[in-house]
């Protein structure tokens, strides 16, 4: 696998050994990861679970919690003084305030560190007393996680897979017509280039707004301090000559560079040393987007379990070099169902990565799927339509600000129901139709000692730390 090739080949000095041995014997650190696609919740997840923990009333799921065991939270400064800080009193802010709305999307790797003050289990408990446990997030676009797959192949392998995608897709359309046009042999010119950049930026814009995943450089929609620079300035091209010099020998090379000098040191600087994930889904949108989405997401969520090293961590993993050993795929806005259609958003979850959890657990990683809603924004009703009960979810619109009821369809009870036809090549649904409404957040009247309304943020929470916490 390309990342352990990576991975064993990163040089770790003195201090980074001399930290891991403190971590494992006094005041231990778990590194959570947090990633998901275009309008996942990555955000609002890691804004309610810091909110959460800090006041514990609404978390009977994490038994550290529910025990009392827990007897102090509290924030501090992250570790890692070059990464930027998860704006979390801002995100909690916005979603919380008299006039509440969503806070703004991931757009770069941010951190934040919670203190846990610990009571153990048992006898050590009493011999011990309460330990100190850090909860290093560590929040990334999803987007950025896809581009792993990227060190694995050449130019031509990545330019003939995202050619043949955009050709697929009526968003690539234009991309296509202008490729058609252009001669990849002929000597670069840099306002040729920087055309076809903007023209393939343009499409994978397009498609992440159309439901798709799996649009990849990820940098192109979230380029930060590099837009407009060489290593973001190249496309897919068809095969063909490239001589010296030309269109497609420098887009060849800027691809290598994009590799090189952007995706392997995201790796080595933030992604190596995580060792709980968790993968957040938007289940629901690609499945309104219909099956081509879905059946997109599908092959993106397994690419993404193809960039992690699952195992169990031990005592020299912890030195040598961190495995994630727990991994949480979590689809998330189930308050946009009535819960009695929660377990079947689980069951398509867990259908969804199937064989990329097979991978994992055959490598000694726990994993697991659920249905979570980090922050509720709805109340659920029953209502009587032609003559049967029909449980709907209420709230308010985000478009108008007006209360609307939303039923999105019953989902099926059998995941093949969707999963196949997707696979299958199937452009719409044929027994059903979904829909989605983009609700705000609803006002809060909070009571102390309670965080944010949420849906089995607790029980996603236990999965994650409670074998740390105990």
């Amino acid at each position: 696998m390309v990342i352990g090739r990576v991975a064993d080949g990163l040089g770790r000095g003195v201090e980074g050994v001399t930290q891991a041995v403190s971590e494992a014997f006094f005041e231990p650190v778990i590194r959570l990861g947090v990633t998901g696609l275009a309008r996942s919740g990555k955000t609002v997840f890691i804004t309610s679970l810091v909110a959460n923990l800090l006041d514990r009333g609404r978390m009977p799921g994490l038994e550290a919690a529910h025990s009392g065991r827990i007897e102090a939270a509290y924030l501090q400064p992250q570790p890692d003084d070059t990464v930027p800080r998860f704006a979390y009193e801002d995100h909690l802010a916005a979603m919380t305030g008299p006039a509440p709305y969503w806070p703004d999307s991931t757009r770069s790797v941010s951190e934040l560190r919670l203190s846990l003050r610990v009571r153990p289990t048992g006898l050590l408990g009493g011999v011990t007393g309460p330990r100190t446990v850090h909860l290093d997030i560590v929040d990334y676009p999803g987007e950025w996680l896809l581009d792993l797959a990227l060190l694995d192949q050449d130019f031509e392998t990545w330019s003939q897979a995202a050619l043949a995608s955009a050709r697929a897709r009526p968003e690539g359309a234009a991309y296509a017509a202008l490729i058609d046009r252009t001669d990849t042999a002929a000597k670069l010119e840099e306002p040729t280039a920087a055309a076809l950049a903007r023209a393939w930026t343009d499409y994978l814009t397009a498609a992440r707004d159309a439901g798709y995943s799996d649009c990849t450089p990820g940098r192109f929609l979230l380029p930060g301090d590099l837009e407009g620079s060489p290593a973001l300035t190249f496309a897919p091209l068809p095969a063909g000559d490239s001589p010296r010099g030309s269109l497609a020998r420098e887009f060849a090379r800027r691809f290598d560079a994009y590799t090189a000098q952007v995706v392997k040191p995201f790796f080595r600087n933030h992604f190596a040393r995580i060792d709980r994930q968790i993968v957040l889904v938007d289940a629901l949108g690609a499945i309104h987007a219909g099956p081509p989405a879905l059946e997109d997401l599908r092959r993106a969520l397994a690419g993404i379990l193809g960039a992690f090293r699952p195992g169990r961590n031990t005592f020299l993993t912890a030195i040598l070099g961190k495995r994630v050993d727990k991994i949480l795929f979590a689809a998330t806005k189930a308050d946009h169902l009535h819960h009695e259609h929660h377990p079947r958003l689980a069951a398509i979850m867990e259908a969804l990565v199937a064989e990329a959890r097979r991978r994992a657990d055959f490598s000694g990683a726990e994993t697991q799927a659920m249905a979570i809603a980090a922050l509720r924004a709805t109340v659920e009703e029953t209502r009587r339509v032609r003559g049967e009960d029909l449980g709907v979810v209420r709230g308010v619109l985000e478009a108008t600000g007006k209360q609307a009821a939303l039923h999105p369809g019953d989902l099926p009870a059998d995941p093949a129901a969707l999963l196949a036809p997707a696979r299958d090549g199937a452009q719409t649904w044929l027994d059903g139709d979904y829909g989605v409404m983009r609700f705000a957040p609803a006002p809060l009247s909070l009571r102390a000692g309670e965080g944010p309304p949420h849906i089995r943020l607790d029980r996603a929470a236990e999965f994650l730390l409670g074998d740390r916490l105990r």
